[in-house]
């Protein structure tokens, strides 16, 4: 059970059942489930995180995966942020070991009927594009989709994110918004106001767009429209990222990283990796402001953003990278993901393998009856030595990733094929 469960049921019927159950029923219901899930029915909404504080069940749940019995655990020397941090801590802990050594199932279905290109996950809901003329939002606990958002007919679709209460695309030229309730767009920008574009990033109220020139754009979502602009490479823009004190970190096609303060327009560094191939996907943590990024030639580095230094760079395909992801905050393990289709989980503080996955080919079909495409059938995953030929491995079993995202204990993967893989694991 997680937000996008609540988000699937939000209608006034079902808000009244559910609010209709005594804290006494709530409790028992919650007492059933393991930690992980626990964790995420807190973040459903205000009444259910009440219930679970109240019940003590995530300090239960704590003490008796610690080893901790009886008056062995005195809670009034534990403050209540000292005692969540251990959990989530913990929580972590079980993350990376389950991703590590742990069973794989992988949940598939057709989500659209072109390429996607682009996969984006916040707490338990994923949306989708690509190719074609919609975005869809998903449920990934229940496969399902929970809004579509139709596109302008004027360009086609580059990148885009989305918080709790809006999408934003970048369609063509056009920066274009849609509420999280509306089909349609509600707002789309003059077009024809910069170069060609590749990338964007979003965190409210600004977009900012890479584009070819090598210069960015930020689009001021409230006063709808362009405010700056931010000169960051002699070629064209090719991924972006934006910390939570408004660094923008852009990488180019020249395998470099700029890094920007969006609040002055002024370059604060430039970052130079030995690969001189273009950089095609980079991510930042913001718990250990370490920034990751990948190249068309496989490579992949990491950079201290506190002390401008590079922690590492290691081949880690043989082929185009296309996303490297982590969980938010998560700094025990990265996803990486490119055109050869294998899952491959590296450690973030070394660039080592921790483990690579491909599909097994036997499949078996459920009784989905709540997604409104394809159905959905589950296969198993298959872990593979670090030295497997996997050029020499059938197709099916790998099929190319265009996109990937990382959740607890699960990782989103998206196709060209129009299918969404949803890799979870388990201890």
């Amino acid at each position: 059970m997680d937000r996008s469960t609540s988000s699937s049921s939000s209608s006034p019927a079902n808000k009244r059942r559910i609010e209709g159950l005594n804290d006494d029923i709530m409790c028992t219901v919650f007492s059933f489930l393991d930690l992980i899930h626990l964790i995420r029915c807190t973040a459903v909404c205000k009444s259910w995180s009440g219930v679970i504080d109240k019940s003590k069940l995530l300090q239960i749940l704590y003490c008796k995966q610690r080893g901790i019995f009886g008056g062995d655990f005195d809670a009034s020397t534990s403050s209540e942020g000292t005692l969540k941090g251990k959990i989530q801590d913990l929580a972590i802990s079980q993350h990376r070991s389950a991703l590590h050594s742990g069973h794989v199932n992988i949940y598939q279905w057709k989500g659209h009927s072109d390429g996607i290109d682009k996969c984006k996950m916040k707490s338990g809901l994923v949306l989708t594009g690509g190719s074609g003329k919609v975005m869809r939002l998903w449920s990934v606990e229940r496969y399902k989709c929970l809004a579509e958002y139709y596109l302008p007919q004027t360009g086609s679709l580059i990148d885009f994110n989305f918080d709790e209460s809006k999408v934003v695309g970048l369609v063509g030229n056009q920066i274009c918004l849609w509420r999280r309730n509306e089909r349609r767009s509600i707002f789309s920008s003059q077009s024809g106001q910069f170069p060609k574009s590749s990338c964007m990033c979003y965190v409210d109220p600004e977009a900012v767009i890479g584009c070819e020139d090598g210069r960015a754009r930020v689009f001021d979502m409230y006063g709808r429209k362009w405010s700056r602009i931010i000169m960051m490479h002699n070629g064209p823009i090719t991924c972006l990222s934006l910390s939570d004190d408004q660094l923008l970190i852009g990488g180019s096609s020249f395998g470099h990283i700029a890094l920007s303060d969006l609040s002055s327009d002024q370059q604060v560094a430039l970052l130079k990796t030995n690969d001189f191939a273009g950089l095609t996907t980079l991510c930042y943590n913001a718990r250990s402001h370490i920034v990751f990024a990948a190249s068309r030639s496989g490579r992949a580095s990491s950079w201290d953003l506190r002390m401008m230094k590079q922690l590492w760079e290691a081949r880690v395909s043989p082929n185009l990278i296309s996303s490297v992801q982590h969980m938010r905050d998560d700094i025990s393990v990265l996803a990486v993901g490119g055109i050869d289709g294998v899952l491959r989980l590296v450690d973030p503080q070394t660039g080592d393998f921790l483990s690579n996955c491909i599909i097994y080919e036997s499949c078996r079909k459920l009784n989905r009856s709540d997604t409104c495409h394809s159905p959905v059938t589950r296969k198993k995953g298959l872990r593979v030595s670090e030295d497997a030929r996997f050029d020499l491995m059938p197709r099916l079993s790998r099929p190319s990733i265009s996109s990937l995202a990382v959740g607890m204990q699960k990782v989103v993967t998206t196709h060209a094929d129009g299918y969404i893989r949803v890799w979870k694991f388990s201890k």
